[in-house]
């Protein structure tokens, strides 16, 4: 946790310009503001998620999630002068979600304020599509997120982007423990942050241009799919070299993936378009999955974690979020 504040606070957190000041110069795009602003708050996050779940990894990650979701969200602060309050709200919502996924949850906690409700400008409901596609450093962000590693780029994605934010439904998308996944996110956490400031002067890929591109390509696939013919363009996004990985893949056998989708589809299992999250390499697409009278019953959320070089996916994973790791 230290080294990833530490990472992004390359100015002295003495004192200085005020909490207003630096919010407002971050919300500006203004990256060094933002890391003095974590490294100013960073003892009364840690306290916050200290009470709150005591000692161990988990207030560490509930922590450096906090300061993530500042990275996401603090273009969207009402009141730049009460940018603590909601730092320290930020984490208690990180530390809640911890105790409601692990079903230790106490009355009390149902009474801390929500940072949505309290600091943030009214917007359109918190999806993170939406959030990213009017955050001011979005493209900034999704630089950073692109510099990871695979495996670590992956579990970012996933567990802030995406529908699947547990570290089992996490584990399960990557086919590895939940300790790896915890391990993974730890790295990630640092990593990103180091990259955010070595990056802050560079140009990035437009996020919302990927995400968009990403959306329309799933769209056009499952229509195709549905109609039983493959245009040019969606035949060049699934070349033959193309393969089925994880629990519909076969070990040992290269398998196609349209084959594979176009049999669940002549058994009747429908997927419907939910949600996508799309870099360079790496695409998430989720989909709610309806069967009337199909052969056989799926779970009623799937996604597809494709891994792509030059514009095609070379490997496509399909994850049931309710899957046990």
């Amino acid at each position: 946790m230290t080294e990833a504040f530490g990472a992004m606070a390359v100015l002295d957190p003495s004192p200085g310009p005020t909490d207003e000041q630096l919010a407002t110069r971050a919300q500006a795009g203004e990256v060094g503001a933002l890391g003095l602003l974590l490294a100013r708050h960073q003892a009364p996050m840690r306290a916050v998620a200290l009470s709150v779940l005591g000692h161990g990894p988990d207030a560490d990650d509930a922590v450096q999630d906090a300061a993530l979701t500042a990275l996401r969200r603090i273009g969207d602060v009402r009141d730049p002068a009460a940018v603590g309050a909601w730092l320290r709200a930020v984490v208690r919502n990180a530390c809640r979600m911890r105790l409601r996924a692990a079903g230790r949850e106490t009355p009390g906690l149902d009474v801390l304020p929500d940072p949505d409700r309290m600091w943030t400008r009214d917007a359109e409901p918190g999806c993170p599509e939406r959030v990213i596609e009017r955050h001011a450093m979005r493209d900034w962000i999704w630089g950073a997120v692109e510099e990871l590693p695979q495996q670590l780029r992956l579990v970012v994605m996933l567990r802030h982007f995406s529908g699947m934010t547990s570290y089992r439904e996490i584990a399960a998308a990557c086919e590895v423990p939940v300790g790896t996944v915890r391990s993974r996110l730890s790295q990630a956490r640092t990593r990103m942050a180091q990259v955010l400031l070595a990056s802050e002067e560079q140009a990035h890929d437009d996020a919302a241009a990927l995400n968009g591109a990403s959306r329309q390509e799933a769209v056009a696939t499952l229509e195709a799919w549905e109609t039983g013919g493959l245009p040019r363009e969606i035949s060049e996004l699934w070349p033959a070299e193309s393969e089925m990985v994880g629990r519909l893949g076969r070990p040992g056998e290269r398998v196609h993936p349209v084959p594979v989708m176009r049999q669940y589809l002549e058994d009747g299992v429908r997927q419907h378009l939910r949600h996508v999250v799309a870099g360079r390499e790496i695409a998430i697409w989720e989909m709610d999955v309806t069967h009337p009278g199909a052969l056989h019953v799926c779970p009623p959320s799937l996604a597809w974690v494709m891994f792509r070089s030059d514009g095609r996916v070379r490997r496509l994973r399909v994850v049931f979020p309710a899957a046990s790791p």
